[in-house]
């Protein structure tokens, strides 16, 4: 299994598609850098040579954030957000939806489960 940035990239899998296993790296990116190379993107991982791998390596250390670097900065973003009291920060801060998505149904990923809240005594309950 070849490593790259701390990861363990599937061997068995064509390089294009092991390559996405790095956070911060999808299809498109993938497919740029092998071409950028000139990789055959088919080839499986394990198949490369350490020259290949260390190419690849250098390109994504030169161009992108990827891994903890990226979620490093991803963090530093939201507390940035937070800390200026922006309205993007402000819903961050209370664990609700970020984008504009609606919460008075769904947004069920980001407020957790449901806290019931006792409703109000029936009419029969008050008769007695």
């Amino acid at each position: 299994m070849p490593r790259i940035s701390g990861v363990d990239i599937p061997a068995d899998k064509p390089i294009w598609v092991s390559l996405t296993y790095l956070f911060g790296v999808g299809r498109t990116n993938s497919r740029a850098i092998l071409k950028e190379l000139n990789i055959d993107p088919q080839r499986r991982a394990k198949e490369l040579s350490e020259d290949e791998l260390a190419k690849i390596i250098g390109i994504l250390d030169r161009s992108y954030p990827v891994e903890g670097a990226l979620r490093r900065s991803i963090q530093q973003n939201i507390a940035r957000l937070r800390d200026i009291g922006s309205y993007r920060g402000l819903r961050h801060r209370r664990s609700l939806p970020v984008r504009g998505q609606r919460t008075r149904s769904n947004a069920r990923t980001r407020k957790g489960p449901r806290k019931t809240v006792a409703g109000k005594k029936g009419v029969k309950e008050l008769g007695k």
